[in-house]
């Protein structure tokens, strides 16, 4: 387990910090979120510059190295002031650097990774359906079907955030039938252009990680070549579990640097805003809050990183991710409703950033996977029969 940052880490903590201070900070944040379905491309760009796409990718592949550990380090400074907006960065890095990382060929790696290091390429994940959400595989319908020199596919997904601006969907498809009763289908996993004939896309209203835009995509016999098969054939869902496992640890790591903004601006205020003759901070109801969320941001420190952890030294790390995913977005979640409280009335208000941070992390509650699934999927893994 890792306890603590050796120093090059820890540099590399505070140039990224310090980058985001310069660069990026809150209010900028909040200018970017405020402009719904316009995608950040000078915050892509700003990040391909300081070489935050190349992180996690091989060096022999024109990336900077590191692994999960460095990736989270990296997601929670970026999430500290960004918020949501941390996944410009975050879905190309899962959907793209370690999907091609794990299961790509010599091929497409030596294509796909330096231009992805180099911000020349993005990517976008399109796995979940609209009559699925949980039930990923059991009420898959989009179909992807053999033909000579590969694949037509159709059906249709929901949830793929950032796809208009993507270079390729990193997309599952049901590639045959069950075997029989209660059994999953074959899927595959193939690395969609983004621009093939016979796709459609239209943005979803959400709530949260607006500047963000997660689309609907419609695929009507799309034609994608044997060259863009990643993995085995009829084992998609096996290959995404590796990028699966590494998006809720990212997941983690982005709701532990939203904590950390979350009490930030909760001891700022507190520090600072007067009532009843002294500052609220002041305030044994304001203390515990604040104490509170300290200790949210503790456990949410050492469960992301041991789990960070225990993926980059290639141990199975599979409840660690779902365990990282449910206690951190939950915890998060109710620190951002003590940061409104802390700050009152501008709690509410568009201009502060609890509530900015509030509503992305709602979105991880649910997202990828609901946590209720998760605690489904916890259970079985002890043993007790499934629940569904």
């Amino acid at each position: 387990m890792l306890l603590d940052l050796d120093d090059a880490r820890r540099d590399f903590r505070e140039y990224v910090r310090g980058w985001v201070d310069k660069n990026f900070p809150p209010e900028r944040a909040l200018e970017l979120e405020k402009q719904e379905y316009r995608y950040p491309f000078e915050l892509w760009d700003a990040m391909a510059e300081a070489g935050f796409h190349a992180v996690g990718i091989s060096e022999e592949y024109g990336g900077q190295g590191g692994n999960a550990v460095d990736t989270a380090v990296l997601a929670r400074e970026l999430a500290r002031s960004l918020g949501g907006l941390s996944w410009v960065w975050g879905i190309p890095s899962f959907a793209g650097a370690k999907a091609l990382s794990h299961a790509g060929t010599d091929e497409q790696k030596k294509e796909l990774l330096p231009e992805l290091a180099a911000g020349r390429i993005r990517f976008s994940i399109a796995v979940t359906e609209p009559g699925g959400g949980t039930d990923l595989l059991g009420a898959m319908r989009t179909r992807a079907t053999k033909v000579p020199g590969g694949w037509k596919v159709s059906g249709q997904k929901m949830w793929s955030t950032g796809a208009k601006q993507a270079t390729y969907l990193l997309l599952l498809a049901r590639s045959g039938d069950p075997e029989g009763p209660g059994k999953r289908p074959p899927t595959t996993l193939l690395l969609v252009p983004s621009n093939s004939p016979g796709i459609e896309m239209r943005y979803i209203p959400k709530m949260g990680m607006r500047a963000m835009g997660s689309c609907e995509v419609f695929l009507d016999d799309v034609f994608v070549p044997d060259s863009q098969l990643l993995g085995i054939e009829h084992q998609g869902f096996k290959v995404l579990v590796a990028s699966l496992n590494n998006e809720r640890v990212m997941s983690g790591a982005l709701a532990l640097g939203m904590l950390d903004g979350i009490l930030e601006e909760s001891v700022e205020y507190a520090s600072t805003r007067t009532a009843f003759g002294k500052v609220i901070g002041g305030h044994q109801i304001i203390q515990h809050y604040i104490a509170d969320t300290a200790l949210a941001q503790k456990q949410c420190e050492l469960l992301t990183f041991d789990a960070a952890w225990r993926e980059a030294s290639g141990l199975n790390c599979h409840k660690e991710a779902n365990m990282v995913k449910v206690v951190t977005s939950e915890l998060a979640v109710a620190a951002a409703d003590r940061g409104i409280q802390v700050l009152g009335g501008m709690g509410i208000s568009s201009e502060t950033h609890a509530q900015r941070f509030w509503r992305d992390l709602r979105q991880f509650r649910i997202a990828p996977i609901s946590n209720e699934m998760v605690r489904n999927n916890l259970a079985e893994s002890y043993g007790l029969p499934r629940s569904y």
